[in-house]
């Protein structure tokens, strides 16, 4: 049989086969869309990406069918045609469904294969059903099922691909995708024409449909329309790629930014309910604890019988001698002997205990569910033991014993008063002598009341005007002049009266209000000195420094603020520093020290001779004067020991360039002896007591000063002003 001779337009070809790999990289492309975790927006691009996708192949096969052409007209049925198209998004859904599963099994791919190789043989086929020849059209069928297995073959190479290169980055995975687009496309181009290539057309046949669709104008129409929504569509998965990067970066950010997040808010959170020398929980833990626990002990108690109630203990546990280790170690070594303590009652505990520092060397241990007084105090004894043992710092051995008050729950009061009645009993133990145990009894309670009164009342002695500074001159015994004065705080309570600060800096560094006390006396005494200024009276004046304020960060900015306050020059203020603060080496109080330094205020070195001096960090130090203690002074004119002693102190301290102030001069015979030795500046009752600021004015200014024991012109040979 003769058949008609086919001919094929290469421009056609070649723009079907262009269309062919454009339309595969877009597959593959869309892929990676439809994946992605959201269902709402994987479906949109599921139904628009086999649309594209699928107009793109049948686009391919649409302009391949133009480019063929036979001695006869040639044309095309509209339904048949739109049936074809139909086919290829079909496939083409198949397709990307399969590309957006995360794993490509065997059964998948062999599946999908068949299915979307089934759907393009579809396509192909129906489209070329759309020409209506008769007599039909005779197929080869080697040719036919070639085609039919190329096509299953390009859908599962293309699905292969895909999973191969999903992983890949951006600007290699585009190489790669333009790579494995080409072979997709001259795979699918393959198909198309081996299918073709199928078709044979015997003489003498005509195409009934050459009215129908046909025309290059209508292929390059076709072209222009499927490459235009490939375009589209590729643009808008790379716009929605890039989105999704910058949203996967903002969550990864995110993400980071909550475990940061996370973290400091364990870390604060840690802060705020753990001691940080210690490690223990802090008050606050610990009342946390006990309220839990109370609050266990009554649920238990309406549920069980009243044979056996169960009850909790308090103990509050102070160490003994610990402040000689502090003047005399430095509180470097105090805090490792308050972490060793905390170790050694964390060891005797129970593992349902709670032990907890609650400030200075103050700790509470709350036992759950014990049977009464016997088994808290075995527990005491054990602790009291334990305490007891000494502490060896850096080949020193250090020994300290602790007191111990419990207090029983419901025995004893209510929670709100456990602890407080604790810390009465413990008032008890140490006033018998310390290294024992007692327990609560209601006439303990009296004290614990006083000092918490005082406490409360402590609390708003600022706001309401009822604490003073009272000023205590230094004589230079050279120049018999006043030289200076040191500035003491009073409290004028008002129903107690006068409160001695021996009574009350206990208090205040025991309920946290040391630093607010501190922070009154600096300004209080920058605004005197500035008052005094203004009347013509020049007086550097000296304020004590605790810990408590060295170890805040914020001491050198406030006394740096109120000396530019008040238009106070830094060196007329001098901070008095005990000895073992000064000596400690602790990070947090050097910094401070330092910081003064930088501003211009100058130490005073206090109690000098009561602690353990290294000479070579005494010499580093920005210090000013060293006071040589009261205790020394005493004895001076009995003791060969305490001559001796000050004799020696005068001369290291005029060697480091220091001056020496003598405090506690109560008699001439001591202030004779300390002139001999070359002493600098004299501070006693024998010129004066502490006194208001307006009598330290007027005593300045030739008047007699208030409680003067020995005031005369001959006390120095006559006193002068500055």
């Amino acid at each position: 049989m003769a058949y008609l001779t086919p001919a094929y337009d290469p421009w056609m070809v070649t723009a079907s086969l262009l269309i062919a790999c454009f339309a595969s990289y877009v597959a593959l492309d869309l892929a990676k869309r439809v994946a992605t975790s959201d269902r709402g927006v994987a479906l949109c691009w599921w139904i628009g990406g086999a649309i594209a996708m699928g107009s793109g192949i049948w686009s391919m096969h649409f302009v391949g069918m133009l480019a063929f052409s036979l001695p006869i007209a040639l044309g095309y049925t509209t339904l048949l045609t739109l049936a074809s198209w139909i086919a290829a998004v079909a496939a083409s859904m198949i397709w990307l469904w399969m590309a957006s599963r995360e794993v490509l099994t065997l059964p998948r791919l062999a599946g999908g294969s068949l299915s979307m190789g089934a759907g393009i043989c579809g396509m192909h086929y129906t489209g070329m059903a759309s020409m209506d020849m008769s007599p039909g059209i005779v197929w080869d069928l080697p040719m036919l099922l070639t085609s039919a297995v190329i096509a299953v073959g390009a859908s599962g190479a293309a699905l292969q691909l895909f999973f191969w290169l999903r992983d890949v980055g951006m600007w290699r995975g585009m190489l790669y995708r333009a790579a494995a687009a080409t072979v997709m496309g001259l795979a699918i181009g393959g198909m198309h024409y081996t299918g073709m290539a199928a078709a044979q057309f015997p003489d003498g046949t005509v195409c009934l449909s050459a009215n129908g669709l046909s025309g290059s104008n209508l292929g390059m129409l076709v072209m222009l329309a499927s490459a235009t929504l490939l375009a589209l569509t590729l643009f808008t998965s790379t716009i929605d790629a890039r989105l999704q990067g910058r949203w996967t970066q903002l969550a990864s950010s995110l993400r980071v930014a909550n475990r940061a997040l996370q973290t400091a808010n364990e870390e604060l959170q840690k802060r705020v309910f753990v001691d940080p020398l210690t490690g223990l929980p802090n008050s606050m833990l610990f009342e946390d604890r006990l309220k839990h626990a109370v609050a266990h002990i009554d649920r238990s108690a309406r549920a069980m019988t009243p044979r056996h109630p169960k009850k909790l203990a308090v103990l509050f546990i102070d160490l003994d001698g610990f402040k000689p280790v502090n003047d005399s170690f430095g509180h470097a070594v105090g805090d490792v002997v308050l972490q060793e303590a905390a170790l050694r009652l964390r060891g005797e505990a129970r593992a349902i205990d709670t032990v907890a520092r609650v400030g200075g060397d103050d700790f509470l241990l709350l036992m759950e569910d014990v049977d009464g007084v016997s088994g808290s105090m075995t527990l005491a004894q054990r602790l009291i033991d334990a305490l007891a043992r000494p502490f060896d710092m850096a080949g020193r051995q250090v020994q300290i014993s602790c007191s111990i008050g419990v207090a029983l729950y419901p025995d004893h009061g209510p929670r709100d008063m456990l602890v407080r009645h604790a810390d009465s009993a413990m008032d008890v133990a140490k006033r018998a002598g310390g290294g024992c145990c007692a327990v609560f009894e209601a006439h303990m309670d009296l004290g614990a009341l006083d000092r918490l009164d005082l406490h409360n009342d402590l609390r708003h002695a600022v706001a309401l005007g009822q604490l003073e500074l009272h000023y205590q001159p230094k004589v230079d015994g050279a120049r018999a002049m006043i030289s200076g004065a040191e500035a003491l705080l009073r409290w004028h309570h008002p129903l107690r009266g006068p409160i001695s600060p021996a009574v009350f800096i206990p208090i205040a560094e025991r309920f946290g209000l040391i630093n607010e006390l501190g922070n009154w006396v600096i300004d209080e005494a920058c605004r005197q000195m500035r008052a005094w200024a203004d009347l013509g009276l020049r007086l550097p004046l000296a304020i004590n420094v605790s810990v408590h304020q060295l170890r805040n960060d914020s001491v050198v900015a406030r006394i740096e603020a109120a000396l530019r306050r008040h238009q106070i020059d830094a060196s007329m203020l001098l901070c008095e520093v005990t000895e073992s603060i000064a000596m400690e080496g602790v990070r947090s109080t050097q910094g401070a020290i330092q910081g003064l330094e930088r501003i211009g205020v100058y130490l005073s070195i206090d109690d000098f001779g009561t602690g353990y001096s290294s000479l070579s960090y005494l010499r580093q130090l920005p210090a000013r004067q060293l006071k040589i203690d009261r205790s020394f002074i005493h004895d001076i004119a009995v003791s060969a020991d305490a001559h001796a002693i000050v004799d020696a102190v005068i001369r290291l301290a005029h060697a480091l360039g220091l001056k020496v102030v003598a405090e506690g001069v109560e008699t001439s015979i001591q202030r004779d002896i300390l002139l001999r030795l070359g002493c600098d500046e004299l501070q006693g009752y024998l010129f004066a007591k502490p006194m208001t600021a307006a009598a330290l004015l007027a005593w300045a200014h030739g008047g007699k000063p208030e409680g003067a024991t020995d005031f005369s012109p001959s006390v120095l040979g006559g006193l002068a002003t500055p």
